[in-house]
């Protein structure tokens, strides 16, 4: 009978579980690489097309993931990198206060989480500022693509939660309300990245086109949005049926090799490993897990296949292989190689510490 339990259990039950000293030092090594090659904070990105400041939504997506990693394993080197580049820009935003670009607002939620931890007001009043001026206005078209949603709802998650104003929750809903509307996929559960891929838009073999980045934006978005809302915040029981039903639609797109393909659903068009969208995918559903949302009788096997996909992209020295560069599509950035650097590397290694860092959590 006990024989006969044991070959009844689900696979995932014995699978081997991530090493956890391992991946914290996975994590410092590829946390170490990038700020060796970014030892100043305050140094401008350049690239072919123009020059941009080091508060844009790329850095910020790396900090929002070293952020996570201090805080499991806090290094004093790590918080003064953080300090350090919030100080440098004064706490604000690229383009100024009155902003309405969900990308400008990305480094806000890591400037909020650095206000927690020294309740500086520095820290919190331009970005403050900048929600409520859109807070004060009726106008909620403003993100047009789903990327917006892990750039900006966090944001207004974490004004919501410190200020205990309901505000900011309805304003964020407003603005998630008209995205969902225009670009969510209410049979298939998924979403386009933006207006140019809602059907008649194909991709190659003939399904609708979903990028995966662009959907580990939304599913990033809804676990660090449902983190921190309170339970009886408004939509909230909206904002988890959609992650739920986004979970499900990502289990079986999940390659064999643990990685997901650009184009979710046509392996064909470009396919290949890819970190960033699989480690959010990771993120979100490890989150899931631990959370209560998502059975791990159901989930937990994708997790772990999709970790020792990831982890592998780590290389000797730190360098993340499988890193698609900006873009909106899976043609961006091709090819996508084990050697191939990206466009913009701060990125893709805060993706891959998003993910760690609910490894790390994980029972």
């Amino acid at each position: 009978m006990k024989k006969l339990l044991f070959l009844l259990l689900p696979f995932s039950v014995f699978a081997a579980k991530p090493d956890r000293t391992q991946v914290l030092q996975q994590m410092h090594l590829a946390k170490s690489y990038f700020q060796s090659i970014w030892p100043d904070v305050t140094k401008v990105i350049v690239s072919p097309d123009r020059t941009r400041p080091s508060n844009i939504w790329t850095r910020a997506v790396f900090y929002e993931g070293l952020m996570e990693l201090y805080k499991l394993d806090p290094k004093a080197s790590d918080l003064k990198y953080m300090e350090d580049w919030g100080e440098f820009h004064h706490w604000s935003l690229r383009n100024g206060l009155k902003t309405r670009n969900a990308d400008d607002q990305a480094c806000g939620q890591v400037y909020l989480d650095l206000f927690d931890l020294k309740a500086d007001s520095a820290r919190i009043k331009p970005i403050k500022e900048n929600i409520d001026n859109m807070v004060a206005t009726e106008k909620a078209n403003d993100w047009s693509w789903i990327d917006c949603l892990q750039m900006s709802m966090p944001v207004y998650t974490r004004l919501g939660v410190r200020f205990k104003e309901d505000k900011y929750f309805t304003k964020m809903h407003d603005l998630y309300a008209d995205t969902k509307a225009k670009l969510y996929n209410q049979q298939e559960h998924l979403w386009w990245r933006d207006k140019d891929f809602i059907p008649p838009y194909k991709e190659p073999n003939g399904t609708n086109c979903y990028w995966s980045r662009g959907n580990g934006w939304v599913f990033a978005a809804l676990a660090r949005t449902l983190d921190l809302m309170p339970a009886n915040a408004p939509h909230r029981a909206e904002y988890v049926k959609d992650f739920q039903d986004l979970a499900a639609a990502l289990l079986p797109l999940q390659r064999k090799d643990g990685f997901y393909n650009v184009s979710l659903t046509d392996e064909s068009n470009f396919g290949g490993p890819e970190l960033t969208g699989t480690s959010l995918f990771v993120y979100g559903m490890a989150w899931g897990i631990r959370s209560g949302l998502l059975p791990a009788s159901k989930y937990q096997k994708s997790v772990d296949k999709g970790w020792k996909a990831i982890d592998s992209c780590v290389q000797p020295n730190g360098f993340l292989a499988y890193v698609q560069g900006t873009g909106k599509e899976p043609k961006d950035g091709q090819p996508v190689t084990k050697a191939s650097v990206p466009n913009f590397e701060d990125f893709g290694a805060g993706c891959y510490l998003l993910a760690g860092s609910e490894i790390l959590k994980s029972k």
